[in-house]
């Protein structure tokens, strides 16, 4: 580096070995004035120096930390960074030529003539050194990388790292040795390349990418010679010259010395060294996002939540390492380039849509979750909420802020009961199991069962009896047409009852149901048969699950695991063979079909063979112009819970609200028709300016009803909301009961 002078504060041990050390590099000073330099570095090279085979991998191929950029499906839209050191490499090409030049002229005027060590820019120094006891740099930019090199490999412990850059003789013969090597094998460019992109430019920002876009704002190809100045003049002492963090006199004094020295070996003119020497200095300070709590340029957009489900997802891929600790270091070092399956217009109006109900303050939330069905590809995940790694400690409430994850549910958040949504399990078991879209039944207001039950409203006789919300619209002889339509329990109880309700319990798992509960789970695995609440979704769930379970049956059954990435590729462009769909069949598609028939019904449209007979949700139809849809509401007990999943061919999007702190807390029947049309908006978002898709009708063999069926009367409305205090049995009665069976 150039000279730095500084009182000595070395040991009389210290200053003798640099002497020595002095005394050797000044006869090979006195033997480069005799001697021709080749044939100088050819002796040298035979002698001390060693071949490049020697080098350390870390040497010969750096594994230098980068950082990694996640970007929405459009591949440009930046979602976020991770990094433990702001870098990004660059190629020569990509920086400007001045820059190349001010850091040569600031750092090592005879980096183009030397062979990795200046011996008379050494020898100098050191003499300097002993004599006047001052402290003056030698090393070349060659030398210098080494240092960085060792100092910031990754895979060196921190002693290890502080041992292989300590100010000792052996180190520094070491270095000279390994810049040598580095030099006879690499060309000048590569190691000027190498250089740039591993330095540390003060602020944070490692590498001159970084440092341009901290400093500056703009790519290093951009940058203007004062700024090319003034970002090599600070690799000398990055923290004292910042003009962010330090001191911007010390910082314009240094450019200045950069640019008198680029004028000095010719690579500019004395005239524009004092042109740039005038310019004021003009920053445009800007940081990069790091991790998933900073939304960038200061937009709220809500990424935060689909953010940490990629780095959920990311901690599970073998391809990142053994470990989750190895793949975490990977994400924040690997510099990899992520393009993640979230659609910025279907995250904007799902997050819009969520806010609209319920603002950031507002202890009750509504989470949304978009799925691709037939990929399982994640479009969006929003919620009236700020994902901070600030918020929860212990007591503190899911709001404003919160690192809990409540779209996609874990790390503590079992998710919410999603009402008569859980009744599409039943339909497709029934399906499945021999029964057909017309298998009717006179639905009773009120329907005794099986299963016991010992107090409650929803309790008759010692029995558990569930009731119609609302008799006068529901009651009567139904189908699964207009018993899904309508929404009407007892018809929807009374079919698990005969098909089985482990056979529904069975269907919700395969479809991506997933028990995050304790109870539910014990339930599911020990006393699923005699679950009858299920069908009426008293089973925590979240959005995200929910959509996709509905997503296999608009791909017509086939399931495919949720997934947060279109692609990964590494810093030199190899796409890693991560994120692509994972996709089963998991159910016959013509029983899919029938579902999907029988699922038109409550959006206020027809199903194939004009059997619907109103619908819970019929504003849909007009939300989205008519396009084909299909979906269902759901409502728990009290209203504690309002959902809404909707789906068309190309996107399957789910909603429920409810109080992530109080399962208690009642978000009241009204909110539904807010939820369901937040729902759709987010559908027609998604399908906005995609060609309308159409669904398959069933074959007649799941239909059972004649060619030329007679005609139904026209859909009438829902006249009130599917639930009352009825409708959903009491958990505690079935837990009671479930308790009483286990002791």
């Amino acid at each position: 580096m150039p000279s730095s002078r500084t009182p000595s504060s070395r040991s009389p041990l210290s200053r003798l070995l640099t002497a020595l050390l002095a005394g050797v590099l000044v006869g090979l000073v006195v033997a480069a004035v005799a001697l021709p330099g080749n044939l100088l570095f050819g002796f040298a090279a035979r002698s001390a120096l060693g071949a490049y085979q020697d080098l350390p991998d870390m040497l010969a191929t750096p594994a230098t930390p980068q950082r990694s950029y996640l970007y929405a499906s459009d591949g440009t839209t930046l979602i976020t960074t991770f990094y433990d050191v702001n870098r990004t490499d660059v190629p020569l090409t990509e920086i400007a030529p001045v820059m190349r030049q001010a850091i040569v002229a600031a750092e090592d005027r005879r980096f183009y003539d030397h062979g990795g060590v200046d011996l008379r820019g050494m020898a100098r120094a050191l003499v300097s050194n002993v004599t006047d006891g001052t402290t003056q740099g030698g090393s070349t930019l060659t030398m210098q990388y080494v240092r960085n090199v060792l100092k910031n490999d990754p895979n060196l412990t921190a002693e290890e790292r502080r041992a292989a850059t300590e100010q000792t003789v052996g180190r520094k013969i070491q270095e000279i040795r390994y810049a040598n090597s580095l030099e006879r094998e690499l060309g000048k460019d590569e190691i000027l390349n190498r250089y740039l992109n591993i330095a540390y430019f003060g602020s944070g920002a490692y590498g001159v990418a970084a440092a341009s876009e901290r400093y500056f704002g703009k790519p290093p190809a951009d940058l203007t010679l004062a700024e090319a100045a003034l970002l090599a003049g600070l690799v000398q002492s990055p923290e004292a010259y910042s003009p962010i963090d330090g001191d911007p006199e010390a910082a314009l004094a240094r450019r200045a010395y950069v640019l008198d020295s680029m004028a000095a070996t010719g690579v500019i003119t004395a005239e524009e060294a004092a042109q740039a020497k005038a310019e004021e200095l003009k920053l445009d300070p800007t940081g990069q996002p790091n991790g998933c709590t900073a939304a960038p340029d200061g937009d709220d957009t809500g990424w935060g939540f689909f953010c940490d489900y990629l780095r959920q997802w990311w901690l599970t891929q073998p391809a990142f390492g053994d470990t989750a600790e190895e793949r975490d270091q990977a994400l924040r070092r690997g510099g990899y380039t992520v393009v993640t399956t979230l659609d910025p217009d279907v995250q904007a109006t799902a997050q819009q849509q969520a806010t609209s109900v319920y603002d950031y303050d507002n202890e009750r939330a509504l989470p949304i979750a978009a799925v691709e069905p037939g990929t399982g590809k994640v479009l969006a995940m929003a919620v009236n909420r700020h994902y901070s790694v600030d918020a929860n400690p212990d007591g503190q409430a899911n709001h404003p802020n919160t690192v809990n994850q409540l779209v996609a549910g874990g790390g503590g958040v079992e998710g919410y009961q999603a009402g008569s949504t859980f009744k599409l399990f039943t339909m497709l078991a029934a399906l499945e199991n021999g029964r057909t879209l017309s298998t009717g039944f006179d639905a009773p207001t009120r329907l005794p069962t099986r299963y016991p039950a010992d107090s409650g409203d929803a309790t008759c006789d010692g029995r558990w009896c569930p009731a119609n919300a609302n008799p006068a619209w529901m009651d009567g002889y139904r189908m699964m047409w207009d018993g899904f339509g309508r929404s009407v329990n007892t018809y929807f109880v009374w079919l698990a009852e005969q098909v089985g309700q482990d056979k529904v319990v069975e269907m919700a798992q395969r479809l991506g149901i997933t028990f995050r509960s304790g109870a539910d789970a014990d339930f599911a695995e020990n006393n699923a048969a005699d679950w009858g609440s299920f069908t009426l979704g008293v089973a925590a769930t979240t959005p995200l699950d929910l959509a996709n379970a509905y997503a296999t049956v608009a791909a017509e059954g086939v399931h495919c695991a949720p997934t947060p990435v279109e692609s990964v590729t590494t810093p030199d462009g190899t796409r890693l063979p991560v994120g692509d769909p994972t996709c089963e069949r998991v159910l016959d598609a013509d029983v899919a079909r029938a579902a999907t028939d029988a699922a038109r019904c409550p959006v206020g449209q027809q199903s194939a063979f004009g059997q619907c007979n109103g619908g819970t949700a019929t504003a849909v139809n007009s939300l989205l112009d008519g396009r084909p849809a299909a979906g269902k509401t759901g409502s728990s007990e009290r209203a504690a819970t309002e959902s809404f999943v909707g789906f068309t061919p190309q996107v399957a999007v789910a909603g429920i609200a409810a109080n992530p702190d109080d399962p208690t807390d009642s978000v009241g029947a009204a909110v539904q028709a807010r939820v369901i049309s937040g729902v759709a908006r987010v559908i027609a978002t998604a399908v906005d300016g995609e060609e309308v898709a159409q669904f398959t009708a069933p074959s007649r063999d799941l239909v059972g009803i004649p060619t030329r069926p007679s005609p139904r009367p026209a859909p009438r409305p829902n006249p009130g909301p599917e639930s009352t205090d009825e409708s959903q049995t009491q958990r505690a009665d079935i837990l009671r009961w479930l308790q009483g069976r286990r002791g």
